[in-house]
């Protein structure tokens, strides 16, 4: 073998050596390609698999507020209708005793009004009845002016017209020349008289009357002109 074949063969060997070389490289590198792209993957796959685990644990959790945002809505419904059918009853109640209350002030004013008159009506029956008895007093008066019963019946006709002022029994006894009044005076008879025509002459027997009522009106005689 000569020189230039030797350096041939060495060349050649140099040059095998190199591509042996770069394939070893080239496989190392492919080798790591290969291991690098399966660890990205393998950290995508756990990434989507932690991503899938949050959503499903966010689904949950927000299937479970839904739950219960539902359950208290409803209970707050429920609520919401005691307390309208509460404030129904109240209003009602409220109505029913503003009415009892109506009705019982109304019985309490009947009642009052009825005592009132009942008062009055045995009043009156009670002055109906002594008032002709003061009347004859009164004559008695007029016919004994110098007996010596006289001082008696004044002072009889004294307290008797007391018991009459306590029961609020006030005589009705116009003067003479007064107008007549046909709610308070009963005209007996006309006669000539010096007063003005058509008023009081004289009174026959007088009237009583008990507050804003006549109990008895007043006998009188009315004066006439004189022809």
């Amino acid at each position: 073998m000569s020189d230039d074949d030797a350096v041939d063969v060495e060349v050649e060997s140099s040059d095998d050596a190199a591509a042996d070389a770069a394939r070893t490289n080239g496989t190392a590198d492919a080798t790591a390609e290969g291991t690098s792209d399966e660890s990205t993957a393998a950290g995508a796959d756990a990434r989507d698999a932690d991503g899938e685990a949050l959503a499903a644990a966010v689904a949950e959790h927000d299937e479970a507020l839904a739950r219960e945002v539902a359950a208290l809505e409803a209970d707050l419904a429920e609520t919401r209708d005691e307390l309208l059918e509460a404030e129904e009853e109240v209003e009602e109640l409220t109505s029913k005793l503003a009415r009892v209350k109506a009705d019982f002030s109304n019985y309490k004013q009947r009642a009052k009004r009825k005592q009132e008159e009942i008062r009055e009506r045995a009043s009156e029956a009670l002055v109906e009845r002594i008032t002709p008895v003061r009347n004859d007093l009164l004559r008695a008066l007029d016919q004994d002016e110098g007996s010596d019963l006289r001082p008696g019946v004044e002072s009889t006709l004294e307290k008797f017209d007391e018991v009459l002022a306590d029961e609020g029994v006030e005589p009705i006894d116009p003067d003479p020349g007064e107008a007549v009044d046909p709610a308070r005076h009963q005209v007996m008879l006309r006669v000539e008289s010096d007063q003005p025509d058509g008023t009081v002459h004289e009174v026959y027997e007088p009237g009583y009357e008990m507050g804003d009522r006549v109990v008895n009106e007043a006998k009188v005689t009315v004066s006439a002109d004189e022809e």
